[in-house]
């Protein structure tokens, strides 16, 4: 698993959805949380959270351009791969914190990542979980 600490910059909420976004060091992510309420008093501004997101969600790309849908991305610098036969592990650092994507090695292969390449990566914000401080 991922964890990016952090605190939450602002919310949005319609009924039971809720858009937190949530500042890590400079950079500001975006995670969706269902069943959250307007009166829920937990989530606000300021309260400090940890991002949570599992390796096989996060997708990978190299030299990104153009406009896309997905909210969270992390651009940042390989500082390992292991390589396996299927299924390869990229681990790369976002602002000195270590973030680790699971993809196959045929991308691995295609996206040509070696230790020291830029990537981003990129992950849907109903993907990351969000944490509170403290364990409520």
């Amino acid at each position: 698993m991922n964890r990016l600490s952090g605190h939450i910059a602002a919310i949005a909420v319609e009924g039971s959805i809720a858009l937190v976004d949530v500042a890590v060091g400079t950079r500001l992510y975006t995670a969706m949380l269902l069943g959250a309420g307007a009166d829920d008093q937990v989530w606000r501004p300021g309260a400090a959270v940890t991002l949570v997101f599992k390796e096989t969600e996060v997708a990978l790309a190299r030299n990104l351009s153009g406009a896309i849908s997905l909210r969270n991305r992390l651009q940042g610098i390989v500082s390992a791969i292991e390589k396996g036969r299927l299924l390869s592990r990229v681990i790369f650092t976002v602002d000195g914190m270590p973030v680790s994507s699971v993809i196959t090695t045929r991308s691995l292969d295609g996206l040509q990542l070696e230790v020291g390449a830029a990537v981003e990566g990129l992950v849907k914000s109903n993907e990351m979980s969000v944490v509170l401080e403290g364990g409520v």
